[in-house]
């Protein structure tokens, strides 16, 4: 085994059975009091003294109601490698790192679908990737794709690790020998020019990292998913990412110059790196959104600009949602969005009231800052049906500062109250940590998820409400003994539309197959979603946990044309995950 350098070992920094950091999680203290730990975030070493209230309230959960969750991976459970040594012998001559340890495997096995994680708490997948490999260039990825189609074995590219779609779930069915092939350690910069803004780096760099080194010569991309700390720049390509400012910097498809890509059939990628062409369709539209079944991207050329000189957060409280979609959508139309604008409804906003830390002198209290008696009373604002947007507005000062003007006046004409910067600014960093939520919840018999779509802007609340009631009403109908939390916020908005996410979460005691109801929940609520005019995904990809809906969304032609480019470029099917189709 030719052993993976140290920064391989995902699992040494990161949770193997939840979301993020070892060191950073939400728990309960021996005060029965919320808090979250570690030092890599603004919450961290923070006492939360309002969220068991919200945690019982809302769920009706009980510190006295703990399930628990196996603390360490037991290697016995795990299927075993199958290998072939003809294979071994060419791998091992290539020199590139590989691994068939049992904990490198799991690791690369799942990405952060709720049913994942439960299943790595409580059981074992049944089917796991066989071995894992560590190209660190593009020639290493043409050696393993060649090595793959020779000896007959099944590919799943590994990037970041944090699809919610099921894409790197392994197909229990596939009998071949399966591959995980683990860009982490392709993360280089390989060239900037700063002459026409763009940068050549490799695929497997993640947000963050890349961020940060743009950073040191004065650049950044302007991409910040949710998940920027732990996904990569190839994973944006292949899901098609958004990010929370997007109104500024466009999403992948906007940013991408030119794709390198790997196939069976050999390498695909364009003649010359150009802000346009029409040479017929465009190829990198069959590359970004492919979700790994065409081959693995190594490198990518991304617009970078240079790093805005001036930031600003703000917030808006308004007396209702309508109040508030009607101003985001006022702002679309005027074309003066700030980087970013994000409206979350009431129940999401009294969520984020409960993590309120009690230093107080970090966070200002939404409330507190603007004086509840003020905006309760004087202005008759319900703190039951009020909800929140919050922004940030980047760029040259002199022009943030008009820009700013500009939204907060166009707000004032829908009953909005300026809100403070603190507010904006908690209520952004707050993106990054309520990811970890979901574990704590786990540890009390709470699961939840998220999911998003784009919808018209004509058909916005009316399915938001259709689909949190729908979620509501299904919970009654499958035995879920609570209500549920559903909940959602509108997180980038368009010209002819808006992107929602939903989050939804309910106490699953009592119910003996808490998964399937769970699914069979979610699955009612893309319906819905679909129903009321909503597409089938905004930005988090389909995967295996949402093909069922494709021909649906692009036709039974449309779905024709992507098997006719899948068949051409991999016809035996090398890269199996089976996503999308």
């Amino acid at each position: 085994m030719l052993l993976p350098p140290l920064k391989c070992k995902r699992q040494e920094l990161l949770k193997w059975n939840g979301w993020g950091y070892n060191d950073s999680k939400f728990i309960f203290n021996k005060k029965g009091q919320a808090e979250f730990t570690g030092k890599r975030y603004r919450l961290g070493g923070m006492v939360l003294p309002t969220f068991k209230e919200w945690m019982e309230k809302t769920f009706g959960a009980s510190l006295d109601h703990k399930t628990t969750s196996r603390a360490t991976l037991n290697v016995n459970d795990v299927p075993p490698s199958i290998v072939k040594e003809e294979f071994l012998q060419d791998l091992r001559a290539t020199k590139i790192s590989y691994s068939q340890d049992a904990e490198d495997r799991v690791f690369r096995a799942h990405g952060h679908c709720l049913h994942e994680i439960f299943i790595l708490r409580e059981g074992m997948f049944k089917r796991v990737p066989d071995i894992v490999v560590w190209p660190v260039c593009h020639e290493d990825v043409v050696k393993i794709v060649e090595l793959a189609c020779k000896h007959n074995l099944c590919i799943i590219p590994f990037g970041g690790g944090t699809s919610v779609s099921s894409a790197l779930e392994c197909p229990e069915e596939e009998k071949r020998t399966i591959v995980s092939l683990d860009t982490s350690q392709m993360n280089r910069i390989l060239w900037i020019d700063e002459k026409n803004l763009t940068a050549c780096v490799e695929a497997g760099i993640v947000g963050q990292d890349l961020e940060n080194q743009l950073a040191e010569s004065g650049f950044c991309t302007g991409h910040e998913p949710d998940s920027m700390e732990f996904s990569s720049l190839g994973g944006w390509v292949a899901t098609r990412a958004s990010g929370m400012k997007k109104t500024i910097y466009g999403n992948i498809e906007d940013m991408v110059i030119h794709i390198k890509m790997v196939t069976p059939r050999g390498i695909v990628e364009k003649n010359c790196q150009v802000p346009r062409m029409s040479t017929g369709p465009d190829i990198h539209h069959f590359i970004m959104g492919s979700e790994g079944t065409l081959g693995v991207v190594t490198e990518v050329t991304i617009k970078i600009r240079p790093v805005p000189e001036y930031q600003k957060y703000g917030s808006v409280v308004f007396p209702n949602f309508e109040r508030g979609v009607a101003c985001l959508r006022e702002v679309a139309k005027q074309r003066c969005a700030p980087a970013s604008i994000r409206l979350v409804d009431n129940a999401q906003f009294q969520f984020g009231h409960a993590l309120k830390p009690q230093v107080a002198s970090i966070f200002t209290s939404f409330l507190d800052g603007l004086k509840k008696f003020y905006i309760t009373k004087f202005k008759g604002f319900d703190p039951n049906i009020l909800c929140v947007a919050t922004l940030l507005f980047e760029g040259d000062r002199e022009k943030v500062l008009q820009h700013e003007k500009q939204v907060y006046d166009i707000a004032t004409k829908f009953g909005g109250l300026a809100a403070g910067e603190d507010n904006g600014q908690r209520g952004y960093m707050l993106t990054f940590v309520i990811a970890y939520l979901r574990d704590l919840g786990l540890d009390y018999y709470v699961i939840g998820e998220s999911f998003e779509t784009s919808v018209p802007w004509d058909r916005v609340l009316d399915l938001c409400r259709n689909v949190k009631e729908r979620i509501v009403r299904e919970c009654k109908e499958k035995g879920v003994q609570f209500a549920p939390l559903s909940t959602c916020r509108v997180t980038q908005t368009y010209d002819a539309g808006a992107c929602v996410y939903f989050y939804f979460a309910f106490n699953y005691r009592g119910i003996s197959d808490p998964i399937h109801v769970y699914e069979q929940i979610e699955r009612a609520a893309r319906e819905e979603i679909l129903a009321n005019g909503g597409s089938l995904s905004h930005h988090h990809g389909v995967g295996k946990l949402r093909k069922r809906w494709m021909k649906e969304s692009i036709s039974d032609v449309g779905l024709g044309m992507l098997r006719s480019v899948k068949e051409y470029v991999d016809p035996n099917n090398i890269f199996g995950n089976k996503n999308l189709l």
